[in-house]
């Protein structure tokens, strides 16, 4: 099987499901990662300290940066209604996808989506936690910098290339959610 898909990662600024503060993405045609985005997001709230432990992004680095729709009309293409998008913990990607969308008035297409976590847990039930720095060690990923946007989608796009390589077809079934 050849996939085609969009991995992202988002970091927010605080809990805030519309305070994105930086976006990576990796594009995975024919199963091969062929091209990758990454930017910082000014985002309409403040980075809180707590959050900025994580990932060590400071509202100094990111007050220069564009906003979440300056840069959308360069990404929109990505979230078609026929495009995968692949997340490790999808619900909070996308949650983060939407809510920033709709901070920014910006339509959203439904779109397919595959949780890395979810097929994790079905196709490695031996292993006990299915974080992406535990998929990573245990698949043999290399992830320079959890919690850096870029790094943590390549990581995604990573996981599901290799769990459509071990496991073919199995992994997209029951697996895709939207539309």
């Amino acid at each position: 099987m050849v996939m085609n898909f969009v991995a992202i990662d988002f970091e927010t600024a605080n809990r805030d499901r519309n305070s994105a503060c930086s976006l990576g993405l990796a594009v995975v045609r024919h199963s091969k990662i062929v091209n990758s985005f990454y930017s910082l997001i000014h985002p309409p709230t403040p980075i809180t300290p707590d959050t900025q432990k994580i990932h060590g992004i400071s509202n100094e680095d990111v007050k220069n940066a564009p906003t979440f729709d300056q840069i959308w009309p360069h990404l929109k293409f990505f979230f078609s209604p026929d495009q995968l998008v692949a997340a490790h913990n999808a619900p909070f990607d996308l949650g983060v996808l939407r809510a920033t969308s709709h901070y920014y008035d910006i339509y959203l297409d439904p779109v397919l989506s595959i949780d890395t976590v979810t097929t994790s847990r079905k196709l490695y039930p031996e292993i006990r936690r299915h974080s992406l720095d535990a998929m990573t060690r245990y698949l043999q990923i290399q992830l320079p910098h959890h919690h850096r946007a870029i790094d943590d989608a390549i990581a995604c796009a990573q996981i599901l290339l290799i769990q459509e390589e071990h496991f073919g077809d199995y992994v997209l079934k029951g697996m895709v959610r939207g539309k």
